[in-house]
């Protein structure tokens, strides 16, 4: 399911992906409005499925680390908030949930995204789960940062 959610450079939240057009993708956003738009070659389109969130040792891909979260919270959305928690406190939440996370790399930006991502996809009742399943085809090696 990961694969068909995009996050687009510049814009806020997270999309869903409708439909392929000649020279656009149509995507719908996940919010209250689920206003579809054009996305174009030109903005930066990245699938949820291709992210990877460093650790000290490998890349740990975003499906699993929404799952560590999910575990955490109990499927409910992320009881800190991440624009009002200091970076002391998005880190400690981040080492409960990741603890071998990469503390050089791995931002207080990254870590406000990673909470308000998982927030969206729990109240969109998007399920990651399925995604740990690897399908033909699928390298491990392709996963952006």
């Amino acid at each position: 399911m990961l694969k068909t959610i995009l996050a687009i450079s510049g814009r806020p939240g997270l999309y869903k992906l409708v439909s392929r057009g000649h020279n656009a993708l149509i995507v719908e956003s996940l919010d209250a409005q689920k206003k579809r738009t054009p996305a174009f070659a030109s903005d930066r389109i990245t699938s949820l499925a291709d992210i990877a969130m460093y650790t000290d040792d490998e890349e740990v891909p975003l499906r699993d680390v929404f799952n560590a979260i999910k575990k955490q919270e109990d499927g409910k959305a992320c009881a800190i908030a991440p624009k009002k928690a200091s970076s002391k406190e998005l880190r400690d939440w981040m080492g409960t949930v990741l603890p071998t996370f990469d503390r050089d790399r791995v931002h207080d930006s990254d870590i406000k995204k990673l909470i308000q991502w998982y927030n969206i996809l729990i109240e969109n009742g998007i399920d990651f789960e399925e995604d740990l399943k690897p399908t033909e085809g699928d390298n491990v090696d392709d996963r952006e940062k």
